[in-house]
């Protein structure tokens, strides 16, 4: 399988605690989701002497650290969970999940994202014949009422099959009218 969760946050710890992305709002974030959801990992004593503002985030962040290691395998699980929800994007830069998608090993059971944001998948060619259509349509329209383009009147009678009711009608009307 991989390395366990103990030895990936052990890894992992040097990293935590010299991010400066992991600011106090977030650090109080990750010990209210292990105390609130898991108060088997972290119990409200454990979470107020964490929360303590007093002292600076990066005291508190490397002694909960050192805490979690304390407790087994099932605390640095749910800190890795909790610190996938808050914090995605320190979550896939560290150590040791850049090494797990760098070797494409299947224990990490959170997918990675490819791509985030596709507008489409077409190719610019569509755009253009789309864009040509629309273009086509408005000069047709545009110059329909000249007699400069013959046959305009049926080609929108024609090109009235295809459409909704409303918009059938009043092109159907507009070649009527036109005659």
């Amino acid at each position: 399988m991989g390395e366990s969760f103990h030895e990936q946050l052990r890894i992992d710890s040097w990293f935590l605690k010299s991010d400066r992305r992991l600011d106090t709002e977030l650090v109080d974030k990750l010990i209210l989701q292990l105390n609130r959801i898991y108060p088997q990992i972290l119990t409200d004593k454990e979470a107020s002497k964490f929360r303590d503002l007093d002292v600076p985030t990066c005291i508190r962040l490397a002694e909960l650290l050192s805490s979690l290691q304390e407790k087994g395998e099932e605390a640095c699980r749910e800190f890795y969970r909790a610190l996938h929800l808050h914090v995605e994007d320190v979550y896939f830069s560290l150590p040791t999940r850049l090494r797990l998608r760098e070797s494409g090993d299947p224990v990490n059971p959170i997918p990675i994202p490819i791509e985030r944001h596709v507008l489409n998948d077409h190719s610019p060619f569509f755009f253009l014949s789309c864009f040509s259509v629309a273009v086509g349509a408005a000069l047709l329209y545009y110059y329909g009422e000249s007699k400069q383009v013959s046959g305009s009147s049926s080609a929108l009678g024609l090109a009235a099959m295809g459409l909704s009711r409303k918009v059938r009608d009043v092109l159907i009307w507009y070649t009527e009218d036109g005659k």
